[in-house]
């Protein structure tokens, strides 16, 4: 039996909800007049013709893999939970958030009350980082790496105390021969972005991986196709970064796309097919794009 997943990232939904003015009193005010200078980039109208084409497809899981929002105010929260449920039900979505929906301390109260359903562990409606569902011979591992940082800066972390219960799913998960699938705002390696943007635990992430293994890391953040293989006892890791779901100029690669996954377990081992979805240039239907290399 095979099982499908389609990943996605970094909506970041509008229009922006017009803030009060103490709602910009901290980081969100360099954010608010960045988002007006790049608004035109997300086109919503696209993000619905990339929903709509994951729902035709029919996966079996879908990943969202952070920022669906903007500067992290409380009425953009509304909006995403509205979002977040036309993708499916929390038992067929997972979510782990970026940068921009941690975007001030004010925001993280607003991840759990909003978010929980679609980033907790089986039989836990409580958002839990990082948090396990099992779907058959798959495991879905959800990592938060958002967290608030200064003006200017959009870089991410896990953290120790989430890394030692990361290692411990992946360890128990391998043990019970699961197809372990990571999901994550940021890339998960040293200099997957650029200075500033980056997951300052990177090296920690790594070298987790190489002890405990993994299948399949998905993440987002850098609005771009990426690949990249980690090392692991059993070999290299396919790490793969999505376009943005509503991006619309840009490179080929950094158009508005979602990837779907197909994997099947065959003998002792996996199979992984990955097929990218996205805008043609100059086009504003989806349609197929090729394949992913592993």
């Amino acid at each position: 039996m095979s099982f499908r997943i389609a990943h996605l990232s970094d909506a970041h939904i509008g229009p922006l909800p017009r803030p009060m003015i103490r709602e910009l009193l901290n980081k969100r005010f360099t954010g608010y007049v960045n988002w007006r200078r790049r608004s035109h980039i997300h086109n919503m109208e696209v993000l619905g013709e990339i929903v709509a084409d994951i729902r035709a497809h029919a996966p079996d899981h879908v990943a969202m893999t952070g920022d669906i929002l903007n500067i992290g105010l409380p009425e953009e929260f509304r909006f995403a939970r509205a979002w977040l449920e036309t993708l499916g039900d929390p038992t067929h979505v997972s979510f782990v958030p970026g940068n921009h929906d941690a975007y001030v301390r004010g925001s993280l109260p607003w991840i759990v009350d909003t978010f929980g359903p679609w980033c907790s562990n089986d039989g836990d409606s409580k958002t839990s980082f990082p948090y396990l569902r099992v779907r058959g011979d798959i495991a879905l591992i959800g990592l938060s790496s958002g967290v608030p940082t200064l003006p200017l800066l959009a870089s991410g972390r896990v953290g120790e105390a989430q890394m030692r219960v990361f290692a411990s799913l992946l360890e128990d998960t391998g043990k019970r021969g699961l197809f372990r699938v990571v999901m994550i705002h940021h890339p998960p390696w040293q200099s997957g972005a650029s200075f500033g943007r980056g997951l300052t635990d990177a090296r920690a992430f790594e070298r987790t991986v190489a002890r405990h293994g993994a299948e399949l890391i998905l993440h987002g953040h850098n609005h771009r196709l990426m690949t990249r293989k980690l090392a692991s006892p059993s070999g290299a890791v396919p790490s793969i970064g999505v376009a943005s779901a509503s991006a619309v100029p840009g490179t080929p690669h950094h158009r508005a796309a979602w990837h779907l996954y197909t994997v099947e377990k065959r003998g002792n081992g996996w199979s992984i097919e990955g097929r990218i979805r996205g805008l043609q240039s100059g086009e504003r239907r989806v349609s197929d794009l090729g394949e992913i290399s592993f």
